[in-house]
């Protein structure tokens, strides 16, 4: 293959002498990156590298955030560049009649909530959970489980997933990856299995970027060092709580957003709490220690902003174990069932291992070793960029609690709630396309926000204002007490004198005797909520999704039942369908 004579103002490059042979063994990866090179400078894509039969490959992907969904686009874009032919599905869209006939299926999924499924494959799980599956045995799989370790389900889902299908005969492909939040070597590795494993090349190395050039845009791989412009308290002073309304500037990032979409924000751990931690470690703690990314820094430094030094969980008391005398962490990684770990983890932290159960670390590197990258929070952005260009909003929850004779707070909440006018270490957007408006503007909205879930709908409505969407617009939102904890009161009541907010339901849970809460507001307005529901309304939920929304889904179905005239079944029926319709979204966590 001679390749073309390359030419431009400032850099003439003659390629006549340069020959690829066309059985280069190129990778799909390669592939793909000769296609962009070529497509960029020569206005074509490199010539084909595809050989022998083509590989059917089918990807199903569960996402509740839009991770899954973009591993399940990018595998896609590296098979189409080889010899494969994939095909990329959404759960909820799959027609399960076709599992049977599979010949490579791949899974990727997370988990939220109490190790549930996304709400795109709850259907597919279900089936998968019951006795009426197929024989998969033609049928070869592989699965990649995203999560997150500081939850005590990790990757439930798809361990589920993965379990199911072996137990009705599919053939695995390659092994299993469970991922923890940061999870793109884990995502490398289960990809070049599963190619491997199917027959396509996998072996000579792809051309990948070795660190982040000055011109790379702001976003996952260079966070943008905000500003923050604002951090102000938004419950009253007497409140038990505390609710902060952050606003960050994102001028001259070129990061943009739409509402519904999420921020990921990195903070740093306390200076103070940091230097508790070196004096009570055994070894010459002024060494360099190697970082999460690479390179180097000192051993404070790399407490400071690199090293999760908070979250206790299963993988890392293994791992300390391994390092400490302790009889107690042995019985427990042996024998400690869920249970006993979650209670154990709950309002400890990386100084109480240090204390209560020391570990002999030689040096800062092998202590280090043990220890999770700090990474970044993800809080529902509250604010329309139509609204408040050059910015972003957020609603954070401070977290400050007593526990084991310590004062406890979360890393990023109280981080954020003392830095008013600093310069944050980094943000970026994560798309949410799961929970967005309709596009139809006429469309009605109900919107189930208690405590911070109102972060979203305040973003929801500030769009609906500037767009002047005709639908009406119905807010549930609840807190403790209305006197101390009815935030952004003012702004939600300027908005229903401008018509803007049709309806606003208040549950303050304890400002009567028997406990008041959202869904308990539905189920009043049950009737109301079913005409809404009848007339083409998308219903949106935000919040805790351990119980809270459970529960309103749970009040949903009764006024389904109450209202519709639905059996309880139909109506379990009736809300799977608003799901595949994307009438029924939820930002849950």
């Amino acid at each position: 293959m001679v390749l073309p004579r390359y030419t431009n103002p400032t850099v003439t490059i003659t390629m006549s002498q340069i020959l690829v042979p066309e059985s280069a063994p190129f990778t799909p990866e390669q592939r793909a990156w000769l296609n962009d090179f070529f497509a960029k400078n020569f206005g074509e894509a490199a010539p084909s590298a595809k050989s022998g039969p083509m590989i059917p490959v089918t990807i199903l992907w569960g996402s509740q955030t839009g991770n899954a969904e973009a591993c399940a686009k990018k595998l896609t874009k590296i098979l189409k560049a080889g010899n494969y032919e994939p095909e990329s599905i959404d759960m909820g869209q799959y027609d399960r009649e076709r599992l049977s006939k599979e010949n490579n299926l791949l899974i990727i999924t997370s988990t939220y909530g109490d190790g549930e499924p996304p709400d795109n494959a709850a259907d597919l799980h279900e089936f998968l959970m019951g006795d009426g599956v197929p024989d998969l045995s033609e049928v070869n799989y592989s699965v990649l489980a995203l999560g997150d370790t500081e939850y005590p389900d990790f990757c439930q889902c798809g361990i589920e997933f993965d379990t199911q299908l072996e137990k009705f005969g599919a053939k695995r492909l390659f092994k299993r990856i469970d991922c923890d939040v940061d999870f793109d070597d884990e995502f490398a590795e289960w990809k070049n299995g599963v190619m491997e494993a199917m027959g396509g090349a996998a072996t000579a190395l792809a051309p990948d970027a070795t660190g982040v050039s000055e011109d790379e845009p702001y976003g996952k791989a260079k966070p943008f060092p905000a500003p923050l412009i604002k951090s102000e308290n938004l419950n009253h002073e007497e409140s038990e709580r505390q609710t902060y309304h952050i606003e960050i500037g994102l001028e001259g990032s070129g990061l943009e957003y739409e509402t519904g979409d999420a921020l990921s924000v990195f903070s740093q751990n306390p200076a103070e709490a940091v230097d508790e931690i070196l004096s009570l470690l055994p070894f010459n703690v002024k060494d360099e220690v190697p970082l999460p990314g690479g390179g180097e820094a000192s051993l404070r430094e790399a407490l400071i902003s690199h090293y999760d030094i908070r979250s206790l969980n299963k993988t890392l008391l293994t791992k300390w174990q391994k390092y400490s005398g302790s009889p107690f962490l042995r019985s427990l990684i042996e024998g400690g069932e869920k249970a006993d770990f979650d209670e154990f983890c709950w309002g400890r932290e990386l100084v109480d291992l240090i204390t209560d159960h020391p570990a002999d670390f030689s040096d800062g590197e092998e202590f280090v070793g043990v220890l999770k990258k700090l990474q970044p929070r993800l809080y529902s952005i509250a604010s329309s960029p139509k609204a408040h260009p050059g910015e972003v909003h957020l609603t954070v929850a401070i977290v400050r609690y007593h526990s084991h004779g310590r004062e406890r707070g979360g890393v990023c909440s109280t981080f954020l709630s003392d830095r008013a006018g600093d310069i944050l270490p980094g943000v970026f957007v994560h798309q949410n396309k799961a929970f967005r408006l309709p596009e139809d503007l006429s469309k009605d909205v109900i919107m189930v926000g208690p405590g911070t879930g109102i972060a979203p709908f305040r973003a929801f409505l500030e769009e609906r204002e500037a767009t002047e969407a005709k639908g009406q617009n119905w807010l549930f939102f609840g807190n403790p007490h209305a006197a101390t904890d009815f935030i952004y009161e003012e702004q939600l009541t300027e908005m229903q004198k401008k018509g803007v907010l049709n309806q606003l339901s208040l549950a303050f849970s304890r400002d009567q005797k028997e406990k008041v809460y959202v869904q308990d507001r539905m189920i009043e307005h049950g009737a109301d909520l079913w005409k809404w529901l009848q007339n083409g309304a998308y219903f949106y939920v935000c919040g805790d999704a351990s119980r809270m929304a459970k529960d309103v889904d749970a009040a949903l179905h009764t006024i389904a039942q109450e209202h519709g005239g639905l059996s309880e079944e139909d109506a379990v029926a009736y809300f799977k369908n608003l799901k595949k319709e994307k009438r029924y979204s939820r930002d849950v966590y």
